[in-house]
């Protein structure tokens, strides 16, 4: 069974909150207005001491109400399907690239942004651009001189440390030599 993404985990909980509470996410977002601290830490105190809450769910509540009322991960979600929106023929490379990412690097985490997505584990080692004929995977290699390899980084978004960039069209980008390359820039990075 496929692991649920935040955004369907969030959605879920905002779709059942007036069965489960009584109050649906506009009356929350109201009750959260009318209590006396902004920080997001104190609100989430208070939904578990004086409304019931566990601390995920509480959690969840306070991050969409700091988020201006509206669903956190859902626009996460979104942020990646937009990126595929000229380039639709590029998602099962992408997904046969995290998944390379995922087997060298078990700890690492995929995070959408509005222009790119990052690779990190703690910090971002690697950054993708998706284009309609390609994938341009940023690297941090600093001062390592470019080749046919890994070329001069062209990518739009990412920390302007990333340096270099390989650029995968089909799966055979994915070997060794990557996660040689991978290596060095998570080393820099952490």
């Amino acid at each position: 069974m496929a692991q649920k993404t935040s955004g369907e985990i969030e959605k879920e909980f905002i779709d059942g909150l007036a069965k489960s509470t009584g109050n649906d996410l506009k009356g929350w977002m109201k009750a959260i207005d009318g209590f006396g601290s902004k920080k997001r830490n104190d609100v989430i105190a208070w939904l578990k001491s004086d409304h019931g809450f566990g601390h995920m769910n509480a959690s969840l509540l306070a991050g969409i109400h700091a988020n201006g009322g509206n669903p956190v991960y859902g626009s996460t979600d979104d942020l990646l399907d937009n990126q595929f929106a000229k380039a639709a023929e590029m998602r099962p490379l992408f997904e046969e690239f995290i998944a390379f990412v995922k087997k060298n690097f078990p700890q690492s985490s995929v995070l959408p942004k509005k222009t790119y997505v990052s690779i990190l584990e703690n910090r971002e080692f690697a950054a993708i651009n998706i284009k309609p004929k390609e994938l341009r995977i940023g690297l941090d290699l600093g001062e390592r001189p470019f080749d046919d390899k890994a070329e001069k980084a062209k990518l739009t978004g990412p920390m302007p440390r990333i340096s270099h960039m390989v650029v995968a069209t089909d799966a055979s980008t994915f070997d060794r030599d990557l996660v040689e390359l991978l290596k060095e820039s998570h080393g820099r990075c952490h």
